[in-house]
């Protein structure tokens, strides 16, 4: 069920003696006590603001340990202002608006970069500092689900140059997929097919396994010397399911090689296929649907999600992906609203 929070509305007044004068008398252990005192009196009177919590945010609160921070940053993906309409929005303009709405962070989808020059990146860089923004994601696009080795190198090569420019925007992990086989019509055919797709005449999924799997370990040792994580979505083709995705994250084997969640993209039994993928989860997309959604709408038990963080631990950015038809000036801030309460603690 959601919850409210109610803050109390009341003025907190720390008070230390003060004297005129601090003589050589005042030993250096007085003045620590006296600070200490004051900080515990702060503490106590900060604590007051858990008094209006109700039902299962108050006993989540009660359940945390001293120092636990509560819930987790969300972000929003550029994407969810375009949503591939036919101009993309500018990044500099989703930062700023992910900024007004109350953002903790942006994540770019980098189809939406216009422009890649040094100087582009760092003036987006020293925008999203100054917005009190981090930038937390970059989202690409990979097709290893190819027979031909040269297309496939192409992808490699592409993906290595983001994972450079996450490098130079301070981004500390980007998205990656498997792709797909290409043979339906269009991405509406696959999506009316439930992300199912029949392999390239000749070729099996087994075969694609071991192509991902090839590139992948190819664009690792850029990510490692970039610090630079890369995350693999259960965004359709081999990573469709979660035993294909972590058959491939398994092979690969490293730290720097990890899961990109998105809560959207298994349209039957998402929770305990959320929950398989949890231990190695990195990034976590969000998918909200106002006004129904672009492809297909999936009515998200939320409460049950933030059960699954907690389980798990899980602390890293949530990341909105809004899919609706709904106009986003309105249906993201009520989705980040959302977000917060369902995902507070």
């Amino acid at each position: 069920m959601p919850f409210t929070v109610q803050w109390s509305q009341r003025t907190l007044l720390f008070d230390l003696p003060m004297t005129k004068t601090i003589t050589k008398n005042v030993s250096r252990r007085s003045f620590l006590a006296a600070s200490a005192a004051a900080v515990s009196a702060a503490t106590l009177a900060a604590d007051s603001v858990a008094d209006n919590v109700t039902g299962n945010a108050a006993e989540n609160v009660a359940a945390l340990p001293p120092g636990a921070r509560k819930g987790n940053p969300i972000a929003v993906s550029s994407y969810s202002y375009w949503q591939f309409s036919p101009t993309p929005m500018p990044i500099d303009k989703c930062i700023d608006l992910a900024a007004k709405m109350g953002f903790d962070a942006l994540e770019i989808l980098e189809r939406q970069l216009t422009q890649t020059d040094d100087a582009y990146l760092m003036s987006l860089k020293r925008q999203a500092l100054q917005a009190g923004l981090a930038l937390c994601g970059l989202s690409t696009h990979q097709a290893f689900m190819r027979p031909d080795p040269e297309f496939r190198q192409g992808h490699v090569d592409a993906t290595i140059r983001s994972v450079e420019r996450a490098y130079q925007l301070g981004i500390p992990v980007i998205r990656v997929n498997t792709g797909t086989w290409g043979t339906s019509r269009n991405f509406n055919a696959l999506m009316e097919n439930r992300g199912i797709e029949s392999p390239i005449e000749g070729y099996t999924d087994e075969e694609a396994f071991g192509w991902a799997i090839e590139a992948f370990e190819k664009i690792l040792p850029t990510a490692e010397k970039c610090g630079v994580l890369i995350g693999l979505e259960n965004h359709w083709g081999l990573a469709r399911t979660p035993e294909g995705l972590l058959r491939i994250v398994d092979a690969i084997d490293s730290p720097w090689f990890q899961v990109w969640a998105d809560t959207g993209n298994f349209l039957e039994d998402p929770y305990d296929k959320l929950e398989q993928l949890m231990p190695k989860t990195v990034m976590m997309h969000a998918k909200t649907y106002f006004g129904g959604g672009l492809w297909y709408t999936l009515d998200l038990d939320y409460d049950r999600i933030a059960a699954i963080l907690r389980k798990f631990n899980y602390r890293g950015y949530v990341s909105l992906e809004y899919e609706g038809r709904e106009s986003p000036e309105t249906a993201v801030p009520k989705s980040l609203e959302w977000l917060r309460r369902t995902l507070c603690f």
